[in-house]
């Protein structure tokens, strides 16, 4: 493999703010970036050697990217598995593989794959009709989701009662019995190509429940530590078990009764790991490139309490953003900002994230809660 720093072509499907982020990142190693991306406005145009706008899930258009670059990666997985496949036939490195992000983007693949190597997870059923649905055997209430393209609380569906079947989707699916948990969790975990793994520490989250998006979370946990580390093994686990080459986000609830149950895997950077560049020793964009160019993976250590907010759009605006109390929010020590360069907001839109360090944790979630309230997304 050429060295990474030196005349290796990396390409990244996707060019939102994980890619952005990861580019930031890969800046840093000298690594020449090359993206593609339906949106010419995407947040990585400018910050990539070399920008495409094409469709993600056109075989040729994917196809024709990949023979550009020596290795390519994801931001996001709805890609064009095919091309992957036969990119990697013709020697181009594809990390994750194709056959992780071919089970990724099928929920009910992605259970089998739970149940078959016994990675604890909420009782499912796969439904193909309206019909099958009507005669689920998981009992009331459930949660339906569809098995391909949903995304940041998309195609999830709740049932409560006969009367919610109504508006219950008709496409492939499965149900899912309804976890009652105490609190939803993560762990980003890395696997290189020698199988070095490493896990971040777990963090908790908070949902927005309007929006169905992580809007707070925070690191380190202080749950109990055999939580901490059960959850860590499973990460651990389910890496070694697909043999992923990257960087693999694993959501967990922690229900009632203390029980972990695996919700959903991300083959990416995620959402729950943006606290990282402040708060870790190594942040989760330079541990997936460490893994992807299979050097050995950096030291994951919490250096601080670390809270990340999600800077959303605020509901009934959408045009070209304005930020709200940026300069309040700049005054506090420990306020980590980052835009993604997004120039229209809408209600609920990804804009930005936040991160606030603090010694104090408990003033780090007041410092947090103060920029929820100060800083906002108009148009």
């Amino acid at each position: 493999m050429k060295a990474f720093y030196g005349d290796l072509k990396l390409g990244i499907l996707g060019g939102g703010q994980l890619g952005r982020m990861l580019i930031q990142q890969a800046i840093n190693y000298n690594v020449t970036v090359k993206v593609l991306d339906p949106d010419r406005e995407a947040p990585c145009r400018k910050l990539c050697e070399e920008f495409t706008v094409g469709s993600l899930s056109d075989y040729a258009t994917v196809y024709n990217f990949g023979k550009k670059v020596d290795l390519l990666t994801i931001e996001i997985e709805k890609v064009n598995v095919d091309a992957l496949e036969q990119l990697e036939r013709e020697g181009v490195l594809v990390y994750p593989q194709s056959r992780v992000i071919r089970l990724i983007q099928d929920k009910g693949l992605q259970k089998q794959f739970f149940k078959e190597n016994d990675i604890p997870t909420a009782e499912f059923q796969i439904i193909s009709s309206p019909e099958q649905l009507k005669n689920s055997i998981i009992p009331f209430p459930y949660i339906q989701k569809l098995r391909k393209d949903g995304y940041d609380g998309k195609g999830v569906y709740k049932v409560v009662s006969e009367d919610d079947l109504t508006g219950a989707f008709t496409e492939p699916s499965l149900v899912e019995r309804w976890v009652d948990f105490e609190k939803e969790i993560a762990v980003i975990v890395a696997r290189n190509e020698s199988g070095e793994i490493k896990t971040f520490p777990m963090v908790e989250m908070e949902f927005n429940p309007q929006a169905n998006l992580v809007e707070f979370l925070i690191a380190p946990s202080t749950l109990p530590f055999e939580v901490q580390q059960e959850a860590e093994q499973i990460a651990k686990k389910i890496a070694d078990d697909l043999k992923i080459v990257g960087l693999l986000a694993v959501e967990m609830f922690l229900d009632k009764s203390g029980k972990i149950l695996v919700n959903e895997l991300a083959p990416r950077p995620h959402n729950s790991g943006h606290q990282t560049i402040e708060g870790n020793t190594v942040s989760q964009f330079e541990q997936h490139l460490r893994a992807i160019f299979n050097q050995p993976l950096g030291d994951t250590a919490c250096l601080n309490n670390a809270i990340m907010i999600n800077v959303l759009g605020e509901p009934g605006h959408e045009g070209p953003a304005v930020y709200q109390g940026i300069e309040k929010v700049l005054k506090c020590a420990g306020v980590n900002i980052h835009l993604y360069g997004k120039a229209l907001t809408k209600p609920f839109r990804k804009m930005g994230h936040v991160t606030i360090v603090d010694a104090d944790r408990e003033q780090a979630i007041e410092k947090a809660r103060y920029v929820q309230k100060t800083l906002k997304v108009i148009s």
